[in-house]
């Protein structure tokens, strides 16, 4: 899978859930259903973790200046923005090529590739890692709980 098409996944399976959490709310609230709100919290609050791993490591792989990188992991928290921002970097070519850091690419020369390379060189072992870590702060949120209500 390039990083094109991992990017543009999880961006459109963020602005999906975005929709399903928004849905999920008015009924919540204008219905007085609450029933699919944690389904539809639990799966966007995994999506958006997901989506910002990945969009930190497109970053590094894409080597995006700074301010496109944080620009990337602040659409996270507006809905529907992964979407114009997805296109907007495949437009400007931000998206092209391949992983730099898979097997015959690239030696890595800072931390970060080095991070990059393991990922790419043991995609299974590394596949494991990020969703046991990606889990770990989704059940750590869960037992938070929802955030409290002003007011």
């Amino acid at each position: 899978m390039t990083p094109r098409k991992l990017f543009r996944t999880l961006a459109l399976a963020e602005a999906v859930t975005w929709t399903l959490l928004i849905a999920a709310l008015v009924l919540k609230y204008g219905f007085d259903n609450e029933r699919f709100s944690p389904i539809a919290g639990g799966l966007h609050g995994f999506v958006f973790l997901s989506y910002g791993v990945v969009t930190l490591f497109v970053w590094a792989n894409q080597k995006w200046p700074a301010r496109t990188g944080i620009l990337g992991l602040a659409t996270t928290v507006i809905p529907w923005a992964t979407i114009p921002f997805e296109k907007s970097v495949d437009r400007r070519g931000m998206l092209k090529g391949g992983w730099r850091m898979a097997p015959g690419g690239e030696e890595p020369t800072n931390g970060v590739d080095r991070i990059a390379a393991l990922v790419l060189r043991r995609p299974v072992a590394a596949g494991i890692v990020a969703l046991v870590a990606v889990a770990v702060v989704f059940s750590v949120l869960l037992y938070l709980g929802p955030p409290v209500q002003l007011g």
